[in-house]
């Protein structure tokens, strides 16, 4: 029986994540066998910084990719927002399975149950790694500090509950949700307080770009929908950070508005077929139409083109130059 190797992060969200997606791939490969291989990544062993300071592209995918292309795994399941929009040479994103609920969560200390970011008390201290999230909250809630917190999602829970040291943290939803803490959620951030990072809430899996088995086996796992807003919200930010002359924190950009209302406009010069390069942002989809997908990356362009003519590039020159002067 064929051994199929997953690679996967060692923290116990990813590897619920991980078992999630090797589950979907046995009951549609019942002749195939998984094994799990987790290991650990630069950003799970630097702990005392925050990620928009490091300064790595590839905080959480290079220890992976390294054992994808000495091809010691098959496939890697990551987090989407944890993929930079280009991939080094040699690998893609073969799928992306269905979204759960993208926004941010506040957790709030024992403490503080029952408030909201709104209702807490001057000079509260929010906890975050993510430069994204603080800068959106700190112009939202100017009476409340922002600090970074690292750790996986246990870590900076116990920190938060037995350090007395924040009122709240914020977090992703969905994993939350993924690891059965709903209980813990006190708050979901709309899109107006928080907009959440690219691709957050959906699962990428990282493969070998020329691994057609490996590919073929990967892409039934595509959810149509989530994959199209994902190519969407990725040009979006490759554009961005192209035309901008920079590579920051994936966390630490702005992500796409649902609310925008935006209609995706099919480019009448392209058809489906067989192409040189058959990626969008790193992704292959080839049992997707091509014709959606150029359609959903020329969104994503068109909305970055419009910020940039409205001052954007403006914008994150300054915020660049205050986080390197910190």
């Amino acid at each position: 029986m064929r051994v199929i190797r997953v690679g996967t992060r060692k923290s116990q969200l990813a590897r619920i994540q991980t078992d999630s997606v090797v589950a979907t791939l046995k009951a549609l490969n019942p002749g195939l066998q998984f094994e799990i291989i987790a290991m650990s990544t630069t950003g799970d062993r630097i702990l005392d910084t925050a990620l928009s300071k490091i300064g790595e592209k590839s905080l959480f995918t290079k220890e992976l990719e390294h054992a994808l292309e000495k091809k010691e795994v098959d496939l890697v399941v990551h987090s989407l927002k944890d993929l930079p929009t280009v991939l080094p040479p040699g690998f893609t994103i073969g799928a992306i399975c269905k979204r759960e609920n993208p926004y941010d969560a506040v957790v709030f200390h024992p403490k503080f149950v029952g408030k909201t970011l709104e209702t807490l008390p001057e000079k509260s201290v929010v906890g975050t790694s993510s430069l994204r999230r603080a800068a959106q909250l700190q112009r939202k809630f100017p009476h409340l500090e922002f600090k970074s917190i690292r750790g996986n999602l246990n870590t900076r829970l116990q920190k938060l509950d037995e350090l007395q040291e924040f009122s709240a943290i914020i977090l992703a939803t969905a994993g939350l949700q993924r690891m059965g803490w709903q209980n813990r959620i006190g708050q979901i951030l709309r899109p107006e307080e928080c907009m959440y990072a690219v691709g957050q809430g959906a699962l990428g899996v990282e493969v070998r770009a020329r691994d057609q088995d490996i590919l073929d086996l990967v892409g039934m796992l595509h959810d149509p929908e989530t994959l199209l807003c994902c190519i969407a919200e990725r040009a979006f930010l490759k554009h961005l950070l192209y035309l901008t002359g920079g590579v920051w924190s994936l966390d630490g950009s702005d992500s796409m508005q649902e609310t925008m209302q935006a209609t995706i406009l099919i480019p009448a010069q392209h058809e489906d077929g067989p192409e040189d390069d058959p990626q969008l942002v790193s992704i292959t989809a080839q049992n997707i139409p091509r014709v959606a997908q150029l359609a959903a990356e020329n969104l994503g362009i068109s909305l970055a083109n419009l910020l940039l003519n409205k001052g954007a590039k403006n914008i994150l020159d300054v915020a660049r130059q205050l986080n390197d002067a910190h």
